[in-house]
């Protein structure tokens, strides 16, 4: 009887901690990066921060610090690595961004940023972490994006009755084109081997 009157009183116990749980913030950030180059031998990068509380409680006194970038290398050109919020309601979503800017060739492996927040039922500061980023590759030489260089480009559309005579010549560098008649679409193509 004792024992199973211990193990209702566990049972019981584990539900209201499940309980209690429940309803408490749950804060996800999201850490993203983005790399542009205003000026040769200056790389600039772009960070932003995306917060998302999806617990059921609003978190208190939010702080986001972004501390993984070195001064030596990175010089902060507009916003800051830190942000701090009175609130962030169940539900919300909130972004932070600061662009920083080297002269420093060279790989970088940034850390995630740190989240901390209050929750009144707790005495101490819950802390959360972001995603991390993928090591950048900083000044390095990029090959030029594949794209492709239209020479010359010519479409008509001729409507005769029912049927249309669709006819593209398009010619690419360094290609010489064949030509195939499709009888069944009564269409001209160019075809590179």
């Amino acid at each position: 009887m004792a024992r199973s009157l211990a193990l209702v009183a566990l049972l019981l116990l584990g539900f209201a901690a499940a309980a209690f749980a429940a309803d408490a913030p749950f804060v996800v950030a999201h850490k993203k990066v983005s790399l542009s180059r205003p000026k040769p031998g200056v790389e600039r990068v772009a960070v932003s921060l995306d917060l998302y509380n999806q617990g059921s409680a609003t978190a208190y006194d939010v702080t986001v610090n972004d501390d993984s970038w070195p001064t030596e290398a990175f010089e902060l050109v507009t916003g800051e690595k830190s942000k701090t919020l009175e609130r962030l309601d169940p539900g919300a979503t909130v972004s932070h961004t600061f662009v920083l800017e080297t002269k420093t060739q060279g790989r970088f492996q940034g850390s995630p940023a740190v989240i901390t927040y209050r929750v009144p039922t707790k005495t101490a500061l819950q802390e959360a972490y972001s995603t991390p980023i993928f090591e950048l590759d900083i000044l390095a030489d990029r090959p030029p994006e594949k794209k492709f260089e239209w020479v010359k480009a010519c479409s008509e559309i001729r409507g005769t009755g029912v049927c249309c005579l669709i006819r593209c010549t398009v010619h690419l560098p360094g290609r010489d084109p064949l030509k195939e008649q499709l009888e069944s679409k009564q269409e001209e193509t160019l075809i590179y081997p």
